[in-house]
């Protein structure tokens, strides 16, 4: 058994490392580590008017800060649709052409990945 004293983002933590059963070192905290909240899945709320043929998606990971726009409403290429909250900066997704929002996938607060679904347009 060896104990280490392991510096993480300027918090130090000490921790025992011993022999697993397979060979194999085993890290065991002697002092309680901050842990992280384990990232939620993205939500998709159901579809209120169907699917459109343009999706919106999530450019970087982050949370959903506000929803703009709604089911039905006419955009112009620019208008904001969601906000999403990336690095505790409000970054708007905006509509790539002039349409109507077909769904809202998501929800205000919802965490989202890159790639999400966020909204449709037709």
């Amino acid at each position: 058994m060896k104990n280490y004293t392991i510096t993480v983002n300027g918090n130090v933590y000490d921790v025992t490392v011993e022999e697993g059963g397979a060979g194999a070192p085993a890290a065991r905290p002697v002092a309680a580590a901050p842990k992280a909240a384990p990232a939620a899945a993205p939500k998709a709320a159901a579809p209120a008017g169907g699917t459109g043929s343009v999706k919106l998606e999530a450019k970087a990971a982050g949370k959903v800060f506000a929803v703009e726009a709604s089911v039905g409403q006419a955009v112009k290429k620019g208008d904001t649709v969601v906000v999403l909250e990336v690095m505790k900066m409000e970054t708007p997704v905006v509509a790539e052409t002039d349409g109507t929002i077909a769904s809202i996938d998501v929800a205000k607060g919802d965490s989202v990945e890159v790639g999400t679904v966020l909204a449709t347009m037709n």
